[in-house]
């Protein structure tokens, strides 16, 4: 699996449309900083236990397209964070963590248990 680059905000439309029927995941990296490069590697690492048909990851480089980083804060209503993941399910953000908590397995089972 691997992931599909957000850099367009129509792009944001797709994916609460696609969140219907598959899990949306988004990823929010800063590419200056030490613990965001940490989660982008555990984040690629943990992609290849993940069945893509389930789940589609999208990465934002949050430093280029501060805008779409904006409105994801305002369209999911969550504080803008870096590092930080986003699971979005039937057009809602319905799980997220940032800095050292940024994990795709651990927010896929807590998705799970609820």
């Amino acid at each position: 699996m691997e992931f599909k680059i957000l850099n367009d905000l129509n792009q944001l439309t797709q994916i609460d449309q696609e969140s219907g029927s598959k899990l949306q995941v988004l990823f929010k990296h800063s590419t200056r900083c030490s613990v965001s490069l940490f989660a982008n590697k555990n984040l690629q690492r943990e992609m290849s236990e993940i069945n893509s048909e389930l789940v589609d990851v999208y990465y934002l480089d949050l430093l280029n397209y501060r805008s779409i980083s904006n409105e994801i804060a305002v369209r999911y209503n969550v504080v803008h964070e870096s590092p930080q993941i986003l699971l979005i399910k039937n057009g809602k953000c319905v799980y997220y963590a940032a800095h050292d908590n940024v994990s795709l397995l651990d927010a896929i089972r807590n998705i799970q248990l609820k």
